[in-house]
């Protein structure tokens, strides 16, 4: 059987049998780029049905067709992880959305904050970045990339029981590491719900895993010129916030973004 060396992400559903149309896009990569024919295999996901493999039917360079035959991979959810970031220069911050939806976020975030450099996205491009990167790393899953919402918003209509993960340069050195954040019990004095949210009840196979501790998580971090004494001061008093340090070098906010996910993958992920 001949091995399948392009995968791409599709909007249709995937099952066995389901012929699958492709945009004018994919039709010229396929037949105009990488010389595809009919009966040639091509790997599809959705981010909802696995990834599946199927065999070019109709190949023409402005369209064509593709029929679904047999699932190789089953969907993998990723941890229920937010990435949220201040945007950045457009390559670094296009970087920070293609590392996050390779190491595992569920959802990425884009925030304005008080001495954010960039006041504007392009939602859309960074998405096509975070599908691209699930297409060149095997993920199955690609997260949301949000608009562009100011932390004050963001703080202020957050999620009850999310943690929050924040990354202050201003503590570079000192002994505040992941280790020591409570993972027994959640907010409020409540036992934290087992790994994998409960029964079936709860949650269905389409949703994110809760981490380690039975909670979602965020992490946050700040732009270049980092976060503004106000926006310290009221992080610091949020119940659901816990102060990390990473580590006794301050680092720029792309390679804190790196950093910060692995630490949390390594300790309440799924790199265990």
């Amino acid at each position: 059987m001949k091995q399948a060396k392009v995968r791409l992400y599709v909007e249709q559903g995937l099952g066995e049998g389901q012929t699958i149309p492709l945009t004018k896009e994919q039709a010229h990569y396929l037949f105009g780029v990488m010389r595809m024919a009919v009966d040639d295999p091509v790997l599809l996901f959705n981010g909802r049905d696995g990834e599946w493999r199927c065999a070019v039917t109709v190949a023409n360079k402005r369209n064509g067709e593709l029929v679904c035959e047999a699932q190789t991979k089953p969907l993998q959810m990723p941890p229920d992880l937010w990435l949220c970031f201040a945007p950045i220069k457009k390559a670094r911050t296009d970087f920070i959305v293609e590392k996050a939806a390779e190491m595992g976020a569920a959802r990425i975030v884009p925030v304005n904050t008080d001495f954010t450099n960039s006041e504007r996205i392009r939602q859309d491009r960074l998405q096509a970045h975070a599908v691209e990167a699930a297409e060149q790393c095997g993920g199955t899953y690609v997260p949301e990339v949000s608009d562009l919402v100011k932390l004050d918003r963001l703080l202020a209509e957050w999620p009850e029981g999310r943690q929050l993960m924040f990354c202050d340069e201003a503590e570079v050195g000192e002994q505040l590491w992941l280790e020591a954040l409570p993972s027994d019990r959640a907010e409020g004095g409540r036992e934290a719900p087992a790994r994998g949210g409960g029964s079936g009840a709860d949650r269905i196979a389409s949703d994110p895993i809760p981490g380690k501790d039975g909670r979602p998580w965020a992490i946050l971090i700040g732009p270049e010129g980092g976060f503004s004494e106000a926006e310290r001061d009221r992080l610091k008093a949020l119940p659901f916030a816990h102060v990390v340090s990473l580590g006794p070098r301050i680092l720029r906010a792309d390679t804190a973004a790196v950093a910060a996910m692995t630490l949390w993958q390594q300790s309440l992920g799924d790199w265990q």
